[in-house]
């Protein structure tokens, strides 16, 4: 069966389907505001994945990929929108999807998110700022939407490390270079090795995977640089588990104090369906590096954080399901979806029984 690329990615913008998975000897399955489902393709067969994924490739990233049996990169169909592009091997043969990544960078307001505490922690000049969630919660996005709020608004030399580039920016105020892995760098360790040296006011590391990301990224805000990154953890609080966890453990001490001295906030975000089922709204827990939380990361009382940031409201933190209980009662979502993405579900349950009670 043939099939032309640009015009399924065509058909996956129009039907407003985000993913499409493609596997051997099995219909794609897609993926719409959240829900997987399969379609009405043919089956197709592990050739036919092949030479639909090689179509979107260029000579270097298809060598790459039979070296590597893995790949990421994006791709572009002109006037309809740019695409995240995965090619690995199931099975022997090879496998795909695709993601639909909008062309245009959205506003805080037009994501949903709180436009005045992000706006506070976009105007830092300094420290670390972490946007967090599980994979398809709209990390790039947002983070995405902080640095073209930052280009729209100050004069910075910006540079970015990622893999693939997603979103381009255009300098407004600001000049951004962005660097993509393996088109103009060998690797994160590489570009990370050399970036200070390129006189960045802001530093943007597209994922910290690895050790060699993390470290990085804190020894550059340490010396004075704003870095904005993103890591797939489910909240705040495991964010900073996960950073510290990733030294050695004779390291972990002084990562606390390196990290409690360089944080500047945590944005971390779940995606909610929508209350008439057509779209999808963020929930968002955030927590922003007062001194209070500084402490409690020094100290290793990390989950003491929770109740710090349900209790801080002035500086802008509010916990997931104290969001969730906000977008419930504004009708924005469901209830069995607000209970579905908490945190603790009963707890946010027995909080909307008692405002109800208090109402009648």
């Amino acid at each position: 069966m043939a099939m032309n690329i640009n015009e399924l990615l065509k058909l996956m913008v129009k039907a407003g389907i985000s993913d499409i998975h493609f596997k051997s000897e099995s219909p794609p399955l897609i993926r719409i505001y959240g829900k997987l489902m399969s379609s009405e393709f043919d089956v197709f067969t592990g050739k036919q994945i092949e030479e639909l994924a090689y179509s979107l490739l260029n000579k270097e990233q298809k060598e790459k990929f039979e070296t590597e049996s893995e790949l990421d990169v994006s791709y572009s169909v002109e006037g309809v929108s740019r695409f995240r592009v995965n090619v690995y091997r199931q099975r022997n043969t090879v496998a795909l999807t695709l993601r639909v990544v909008p062309v245009k960078i959205k506003t805080f307001e037009e994501l949903n998110l709180p436009p005045e505490t992000l706006k506070k922690l976009a105007a830092q000049s300094r420290g670390l700022i972490l946007v967090t969630g599980v994979t398809g919660a709209g990390k790039t996005t947002t983070m995405n939407s902080i640095l073209d709020h930052i280009n729209a608004t100050f004069s910075y030399n910006i540079i970015t490390v990622e893999d693939p580039i997603e979103f381009y920016h255009k300098d407004k105020k600001s000049s951004l270079s962005q660097r993509e892995i393996g088109l103009d760098t060998k690797s994160f360790k590489n570009a990370l090795k050399y970036v200070l040296r390129q006189d960045p006011d802001i530093v943007v590391i597209g994922e910290m995977r690895e050790y060699e990301a993390i470290t990085s990224g804190i020894t550059a805000a340490e010396t004075g640089h704003l870095v904005l990154s993103t890591i797939h953890t489910i909240d705040a609080v495991q964010t900073i588990d996960r950073i510290i966890d990733t030294y050695p453990e004779h390291q972990q001490h002084q990562a606390r104090i390196q990290l409690s001295n360089v944080l500047k906030g945590i944005v971390a975000q779940r995606l909610c369906v929508s209350a008439d089922g057509k779209g999808r709204v963020p929930a968002t827990e955030i927590l922003i590096g007062t001194s209070l939380v500084r402490k409690m990361i020094l100290e290793n009382k990390t989950p003491e954080i929770y109740k710090a940031m349900e209790q801080g409201e002035y500086y802008g933190m509010h916990t997931f399901d104290q969001d969730l209980n906000r977008l419930y009662i504004e009708k924005k979502i469901k209830l069995e979806e607000a209970l579905d993405k908490a945190t603790n579900p009963e707890d946010l349950q027995l909080k909307l029984k008692g405002m109800f009670q208090e109402m009648m």
